[in-house]
This record gives structure tokens, C-alpha cells and sequence, in this order.
């Protein structure tokens, strides 16, 4: 057996080529693979010394050669594939171990554009694209994690099995897939496009759901940060950690979602309580504790059940307060060990961490396009938006009255006209000292 290793990320890849080696498979290393693993005591050799040829362009064009290329995508049923590999003395390659250069890390560290291009891989994508497409002979990993069990069942079979090396295909077509998603992002980010002919958004299983929105649906949650770039999107519910209680479902976390835009989207202190995304109550105050009880207090009915989403670190008085009601699940920044030890006396609710400050991206995701962009699903296909951020400034307003408002009016006003946002169609809110007293929403008549 002959296996093809050219990887950038080089965690893993000693014990895989060493257990390679033990097996009896010959390795063939791009160089800066090859001085690795040579450094390191395994003998394999450089890509050079197969095809008679050296790396060019600083290392732009390696493994570009019908030579590579013929030993991968042979179809070893063929003879007349065959014929033509003895022909020309060509060794099929049997595994290829790829990993790209790390486009996604460079951009998000805000590299100019030159750094950029220069971290586009070429050769890299067309092997991985190359082994997947013969993975009927060719084994084709692109992930680290992946190493151990290739070896352990080359260890006990001698090669791998059909199921593993369709399974990794399907693994190394949506990698590169990925990779040229976020490669043509960045190109419609240079173009200043906002909604381009074409958009690609590469997405990665977080977990099942319990069920869809209804039981006998199947339901997972999807993240768009591909969680081995270490690219961290803008804190939300997708990436939030959940440190009690039961599985989530879907409905949760659109309720989930909908109740941490709500919270979040205020500066001080504020507490929203939501059913079936719209929100029975949103109240501000100053603190935490004041906020839930004004929240609570605009249904107090149609509270119970719902999803409580808070803006500041979750303490153990407002914990408190809401454990004397039942609710779904918790949504905040942070919760104190205290506020969680006096949550989890309710063992069915489900606290949900996001993490840190609840403002702004960690890293720099402002080339991706997509990311800053509202989808919604209709049959047949899918409508885009830009985000809902408008905050109209209360200085443009008129007031069209005799009487002017006064400070507390205006500022209940300011209030009011943020939260109404938040509520689905033909939206109506009353709002009285930061906090809806009253909401109107989804009817189809005013």
C-alpha cells in the first residue's frame, strides 16, 4: 500500500504516519510534510522523487502532476486504468491524508489580501476532491480526528472497509465544499455585494433535537462556524452552552433565540419572557432582579411555560424569583454557581450559557457575508435579508399632539419602539415605566 500525506495542520500525524509505517504502507510527503516526518525519525519520501519533478512558485505547484493524479483516480476494476498505470510506471496510491492551508484562521485574523490569496490551497482541494472521487479504492482523510480509526481498522482488516471510505468521501466533499464557500465569500465581500446571483453557506451539526416543531418530525441544530477553524461567530444560541436540564427541541430554541435578541437588544439591565416567539413580557430596570419582576408582571398567565432571557450575568436573587415560576428554560450571559444551584432545584428547566459579554463577534467575521444576514425558509426556496438593527433616534421624531410629552413619556416611548420590534405582525405594544404592559400580536386585523 502507498498513502500520500501533505497536511498543514500537523497535530496527529506522527502517530498516523508511524502507524502507517508499522503496517508495511509506503508514505509520499509534499516537502514541508516530508522535512516533518523525516525530522522525526519516519522514512517516507518527497513528492519530488515519484514524479521527477520539483516543487515551483514557492511551493504554489507540488502535487499537480497526471503522475499523482493517475495513481489516485485509477479505477483498479479497469485493465485497460491498469495497463496504463504499468505503462508508465505508476504506483496507485491507496490513502491520501490532506489537510488545507487554513483560509478561514487567516481571514478572521484580518490578514490583507495578498496573506489571503496566498492561503487559498489549490493543490490541496484537487486531492481531496481526487480521493473521494475513487473512494471505492482510495481512502481520503481530511480530518486529524479521523487518524485513529483508519489505522485501527487498517490494524484489523489490512484495509478499510467500503462504509469507512465512503463515509470519509462524504466527509472530504463537504470539507472542500466548506472551504470554497468561505473562499467565495470573501470575493463577494471585495466585490461589495450584499446580496450576490449566488450564495453558499456551509453548515455543521451541533446535535439532534428531540423532535421538530412538532413530534413526528426529526429535527437538528445546525451551526454556520465550522467548528474546527476556530472561527467563533457572534455569541447566540447556536454556541451556547447548556449547563442543565433536559434536551433541547426545536420550539425551544426558537423561543430560546427569540427571547436572548429581545434581552440583548437593550443597554441596561433587562429581562423578556417569551411564548411562541413573541414576548409576554420585556422590562428594563436597574438591576436584574427589578427587570424579571416588571417582566413577570406584564402576563403573569400567559408567563408560565415560557422562555426567560436575561442581558447580565444570572444571580442568585433573580434565581430566586423565577424559581417560584415554571419556565422552559434560561437564557443569559452567565449564571452564578449559586443562581445555578437554585435553578437546578427544578430539574426538567434547561439554563442555557452564552458566554462572556453578550456584544459583538470574537473574531473578525465581517468577510463572510452570510453571517450578518436574516434567512428564512419558503417552498421551493429561501428569502434574505439584511438584520433588523434599525434604532430610529427619538431626536427625529414629531410629535404631532398639543400636549408634548414629558421625559418619562418620551424615554417609555424609546422603550416601546425597540420592543415592538420583537413582535410578530401587525405588532401593537403599551409600555409604562420600561416594561410592556400590554401586547398585540400576529392578529389579522388591527
Amino acid at each position: 500500500m502507498r498513502a500520500l500525506i501533505s497536511v498543514y495542520d500537523k497535530s496527529g500525524i506522527l502517530d498516523f504516519a508511524s502507524g502507517l509505517r508499522e503496517l508495511g504502507v509506503e508514505i509520499v510527503a509534499t516537502d514541508g510534510t516530508y522535512q516533518f516526518l523525516s525530522e522525526n525519525g519516519i522514512e517516507c519520501k518527497p513528492v519530488s522523487a515519484i514524479v521527477d519533478y520539483p516543487e515551483i512558485l514557492g511551493g504554489r505547484v507540488k502535487t499537480l502532476h497526471p503522475d499523482i493524479f493517475a495513481a489516485i483516480l485509477a479505477d483498479r476494476s479497469s485493465s485497460e486504468h491498469n495497463q496504463a498505470l504499468d505503462e508508465r510506471g505508476i504506483v496507485p496510491i491507496d490513502i491520501v491524508a490532506v489537510n488545507l492551508y487554513p483560509f478561514v484562521e487567516v481571514m478572521s485574523r484580518r490578514e490583507s489580501e495578498v496573506d489571503a490569496l496566498e492561503y487559498i490551497d489549490i493543490g490541496g482541494v484537487a486531492l481531496v476532491r481526487a480521493a473521494a472521487k475513487a473512494y471505492q479504492d482510495v481512502t481520503v482523510v481530511v480530518d486529524p480526528e479521523e487518524y485513529e480509526d483508519v489505522l485501527s481498522e487498517l490494524y484489523r482488516y489490512r484495509a478499510n472497509k467500503e462504509k469507512t471510505r465512503l463515509r470519509l468521501a462524504t466527509k472530504a466533499f463537504a470539507r472542500a465544499a466548506a472551504y470554497d464557500s468561505y473562499i467565495t465569500s470573501y470575493f463577494t465581500g471585495l466585490s461589495g455585494e450584499r446580496l450576490p446571483e449566488s450564495f453558499t453557506v456551509p453548515l455543521y451539526k451541533m446535535q439532534d433535537l428531540r423532535y421538530g416543531e412538532n413530534l413526528h418530525q426529526e429535527a437538528a441544530l445546525y451551526s454556520d462556524a465550522p467548528p474546527t477553524h476556530g472561527l467563533r461567530p457572534p455569541r447566540g444560541v447556536a454556541n451556547a452552552e447548556q449547563i442543565h436540564g433536559k434536551e433541547l427541541s426545536f420550539n425551544n430554541l426558537l423561543d430560546l433565540d427569540a427571547a436572548w435578541a429581545m434581552a440583548t437588544d437593550f443597554a441596561a439591565p433587562t429581562a423578556a419572557i417569551v411564548k411562541h416567539g413573541n414576548p409576554t413580557g420585556i422590562a428594563a430596570g436597574k438591576d436584574l432582579e427589578e427587570a424579571y419582576r416588571k417582566a413577570f408582571q406584564g402576563d403573569p398567565a400567559a408567563s408560565y411555560g415560557g422562555i426567560v432571557g436575561v442581558n447580565r450575568t444570572l444571580d442568585a436573587t433573580t434565581a430566586e424569583e423565577l424559581v417560584k415560576v415554571y419556565f422552559e428554560a434560561v437564557i443569559a450571559p452567565e449564571f452564578t454557581p449559586e443562581a445555578v444551584q437554585i435553578l437546578a432545584r427544578k430539574k426538567a428547566i434547561r439554563l442555557l450559557s452564552v458566554g462572556g459579554s453578550a456584544s459583538g463577534p470574537t473574531q473578525n467575521v465581517s468577510w463572510i457575508p452570510y453571517w450578518e444576514m436574516d434567512f428564512k425558509r419558503i417552498s421551493g426556496g429561501f428569502l434574505l435579508q439584511t438584520p433588523n438593527l434599525a434604532a430610529e433616534s427619538s431626536a427625529s421624531w414629531q410629535v404631532v399632539s398639543k400636549r408634548q410629552p414629558t421625559l418619562e413619556e418620551l424615554t417609555d416611548l424609546q422603550f416601546a419602539w425597540r420592543a415592538v420590534k420583537h413582535v410578530k405582525s401587525n405588532a401593537i405594544v403599551l409600555a409604562k415605566k420600561l416594561a410592556l404592559v400590554g401586547v398585540g400580536a400576529g392578529q389579522m386585523s388591527r
